[in-house]
C-alpha cells in the first residue's frame, strides 16, 4: 500500500507561483511513475506532468515551459513548481503514482488563481 499527501496549494494572483508537493509513504519502493493531474472546475481530469524512473519527465502543453516536476528520493516527494500562473490553472491538483501494476491517488490540493 502507498499513501499520498499533497500540499502547497492556495490562493495566488495571476503571474504568481506555487510549489506543490506530493509525499509518499508506505511501500514507496514499488513506485516508478509519479503524475500530477488537475481536476477542472468543470470536473474534468487533465494530465499535467509526469516523472518516471530515470529522471524522465513529460509535460502537458499547458505546463510546458512554465512548470517543473522534480523528485526528491530521500524524502519520497515529488514537487510541481508552477510559475506564471493563470486563472485557468485553477483547480484541484492530484498526485497519482504507479508501481508493480497498481496505482494510487492522493486527496488533492486546491489551487486558485485570482486577482
Amino acid at each position: 500500500q502507498v499513501q499520498l499527501t499533497e500540499s502547497g496549494g492556495g490562493l495566488v494572483q495571476p503571474g504568481g507561483s506555487l510549489r506543490l508537493s506530493c509525499t509518499a509513504s508506505g511501500d514507496t519502493k514499488r513506485i516508478t511513475v509519479y503524475n500530477w493531474y488537475r481536476i477542472t472546475p468543470e470536473n474534468q481530469r487533465e494530465f499535467v506532468a509526469t516523472w518516471r524512473t530515470g529522471n524522465m519527465r513529460h509535460y502537458s502543453e499547458v505546463a510546458k515551459g512554465r512548470w517543473t516536476i522534480s523528485r526528491d528520493s530521500a524524502n519520497n516527494t515529488v514537487d510541481l513548481q508552477m510559475n506564471n500562473l493563470r486563472p485557468e490553472d485553477s483547480g484541484v491538483y492530484l498526485c497519482n503514482v504507479y508501481g508493480l501494476g497498481e496505482e494510487y491517488w492522493g486527496q488533492g490540493t486546491q489551487v486558485t488563481v485570482s486577482a
